[in-house]
């Protein structure tokens, strides 16, 4: 399973989808990421305020940050890799970089569980 990390800007709570007016973008983010969190895909997602640690000793970041500013934040890697800078995956990004299909994004995989092997109907 591929490892992606979201490196993001400074947000007043670790998703940004608070306060009066919510930005449709980090909804649609953290609606992808807990989707994919449902369907058994990990995202780990870093807030700047709430994270900045990370931000540090992450080599490549500190020196992108370093050397561009927070503008070049949110900045998502996949594998360690940088994939892509100044803004968020699209749902088809998504999709490639996890190699999943896009009903990991929208919640509607069906898992199929093979049960507890009883016959009096207690599990599924």
């Amino acid at each position: 399973m591929k490892k992606m990390i979201i490196f993001e800007p400074a947000m007043c709570c670790s998703t940004g989808v608070c306060g009066p007016s919510v930005d449709p973008e980090l909804l649609r983010i953290s609606t992808v990421i807990n989707n994919l969190k449902n369907n058994g895909v990990l995202v780990e997602r870093y807030n700047l305020s709430s994270n900045p640690q990370i931000f540090v000793d992450n080599a490549e970041i500190n020196r992108m940050l370093n050397n561009n500013g927070i503008e070049i934040l949110p900045i998502t890697m996949v594998d360690g890799n940088v994939v892509k800078i100044k803004a968020y995956l699209t749902d088809e990004e998504f999709c490639k970089q996890l190699e999943v299909s896009e009903k990991y994004l929208k919640g509607t995989v069906t898992k199929i569980s093979k049960g507890c092997g009883s016959n009096s109907g207690c599990c599924s």
